[in-house]
């Protein structure tokens, strides 16, 4: 297994534009009152710059890994649900949702459905299950069942993330880990989102949702390279 060191030292530097225009979109903190193509290009910018992370591994490894090509399609589909939801209060919301559920779906592909693990599925299952009972009362209309797709959508490739650990078996790598805690964060921050939409204001809701976003999707997209980083490991041995 390639060492966390090796891996930051050959992955870091690829990862600094990301880094910097999550910065910008901090600093900047465009109000979401007054929606525009501007702030959405500033809010999608970090997204874009994850795109140009995978791509930098070369069009060869992400054609003949069907893991790395899933998970760039899942950022490109996040970039749009990005944007999409610029325009929430404009009517966009649920277009937003589409995409992202879109997003989960590959993600949970790229996951993959080895090991099965049904625990970590039973796990999930019933912390998804409990998210939703907690929201129900508050959903009306289509998002009533809109709701339910998604957080079982975002529920299943949350265990597709948790079943390639195997920590116990002492089989997991990195790159696992990395996929692991992004799903985690990624539900985090939905989590926020919902109940922020739906049922209460959430302190400080957009710092909590962008931050653990962000991370989710610079973590997931970590997780892409791992047989990249085993294949340049051998070539320097």
């Amino acid at each position: 297994m390639v060492s966390p060191v090796t891996v930051v030292k050959s992955e870091g530097p690829k990862l600094v534009p990301f880094f910097k225009a999550t910065c910008v979109y901090f600093v900047l903190w465009l109000p979401t009152s007054s929606p525009s193509w501007f702030s959405a290009l500033i809010k999608c910018l970090p997204i874009f710059c994850l795109w140009v992370f995978l791509l930098a591994h070369g069009i060869n490894f992400l054609v003949s890994h069907r893991s790395a090509s899933r998970i760039l399609a899942g950022l490109i589909f996040s970039a749009l649900g990005d944007a999409f939801l610029i325009w929430q209060e404009q009517g966009y919301f649920i277009h937003g949702l589409l995409m992202f559920a879109i997003t989960h779906i590959l993600y949970s592909s790229a996951f993959g459905m080895k090991p099965l693990d049904l625990k970590a599925g039973l796990l999930m299952g019933v912390v998804s299950s409990s998210c939703y009972a907690f929201l129900y009362s508050y959903l009306s209309g289509p998002f009533t069942y809109l709701v339910a797709v998604y957080i079982a959508l975002i529920g299943f490739m949350g265990w597709r993330a948790v079943a390639g650990v195997q920590l116990c078996n002492d089989l997991w790598t990195w790159t696992k880990l990395s996929a692991c805690v992004g799903a985690m964060l990624f539900m985090v921050s939905d989590l926020t989102i919902a109940l922020n939409e739906f049922c209460f204001p959430v302190p400080y809701s957009r710092f909590i949702i962008m931050a653990t976003y962000y991370a989710a999707q610079m973590l997931i997209a970590l997780s892409a390279v791992e047989t990249r980083d085993e294949e340049d490991f051998r070539k320097r041995s």
